[in-house]
């Protein structure tokens, strides 16, 4: 008898893991707690990731026309720091689209997808997958992001940092750009909704930047923030097998975090389906899929959780504008 498979959580890593799964023959049942489509903060920028990941998963005609970008300036402040072309293109493409497309395809590969459906994790409970992003804890970030046209850059990811965070700007689909930064919550600014946005530019140093995206044209809808998040591994769920931004969430100037994402639902891809068709217990299978996650992510994860501190200090300035390019990329990949 074939197990089915119960994803909680359809984002990146829920809703391709879903379609992998659908494509070896497995029954799924998707919940999701929104709807689509949706403007999610993300950097809309997917770096290192393997054309045979996306084959694994099935899923590579959804990034057929995502944006190549190889170009990378970088400015502290308003100060120009550095620009380099990355050796493999990043693919671009706003979460708003991505996502939308997976959920098609995801319907018409079978998965039984059900959205505006908010369900809770079930320690144990056998062929059970928690993908529901970050969960909710007291910390100091704050993230924002926002559509925006009419906005010349000097490369296809601008990055613009300072002492209390930093923002990337590149271009998606239909002549906009995505920015999306991560800043230190600042309670001293009063503003809200779409103001927090070059507000908190204004006080990260970054003011001609903040005036360049006051001036831009803004999708309508597309602002989101969200506060309240740890970076790195996440506190485990005992008896949970997490996935995703469930299982750790790196910090987005690596670029990495939706390739991981990916990666994780291809990681968890062989053990759930020997799970399914009854090879392996389910928690053995649990173990397996957290010892390879953490085998996977690791080095990663360690690299940008000490680089990540830089990037704020005004001494590490020399640093970011010197440092060669391709051995943080090796770390951080």
């Amino acid at each position: 008898m074939t197990e089915s498979i119960t994803i909680i959580g359809g984002g990146l890593s829920g809703l391709s893991l879903a379609i992998a799964l659908r494509n070896h023959g497995l029954p799924v049942t998707l919940h999701e707690a929104g709807s689509y489509p949706r403007h999610r903060v993300c950097g809309e920028f997917i770096s290192g990731i393997s054309p045979d990941t996306l084959e694994r998963l099935g899923i590579s005609e959804t990034l057929t026309d995502a944006l190549p970008h190889r170009s990378l300036s970088w400015f502290s402040g308003n100060r120009p720091l550095r620009r380099n072309t990355l050796s493999e293109p990043a693919l671009a493409i706003s979460r708003h689209l991505l996502d939308d497309r997976l959920q098609q395809m995801a319907i018409r590969s079978g998965v039984d997808l059900q959205t505006r459906s908010r369900m809770k994790p079930q320690p144990g409970a056998p062929g059970l997958v928690w993908a529901a992003g970050r969960r909710p804890v007291k910390g100091n970030w704050i993230g924002l992001k926002a559509h925006i046209r009419g906005i010349t850059t000097t490369a296809e990811l601008e990055m613009h940092s300072g002492p209390g965070g930093y923002l990337g700007i590149t271009p998606i689909e239909d002549g906009w750009s995505n920015a999306c930064g991560l800043f230190k919550i600042d309670s001293s600014i009063k503003t809200k909704h779409a103001a927090l946005l070059p507000a908190y530019l204004e006080g990260n140093g970054n003011t001609d930047l903040a005036q360049r995206i006051r001036d831009a044209e803004w999708k309508e809808g597309s602002f989101t923030a969200v506060a309240g998040f740890g970076l790195g591994l996440q506190e485990p769920m005992p008896g949970v097998l997490a996935l995703g931004d469930s299982h750790a969430i790196i910090p987005p100037f690596t670029g990495n975090g939706m390739t991981m994402a990916f990666q994780s639902a291809e990681i968890a891809l062989p053990h759930l389906i020997a799970f399914a068709e009854g090879k392996t217990p389910w928690p053995d299978t649990c173990k397996a899929i957290q010892t390879s996650l953490h085998k996977a992510f690791r080095k990663r994860l360690t690299a940008a959780k000490l680089i990540h501190p830089l990037l704020f200090h005004p001494a590490a300035l020399p640093i970011l504008s010197h440092a060669p390019m391709k051995p943080i990329l090796h770390l951080i990949r």
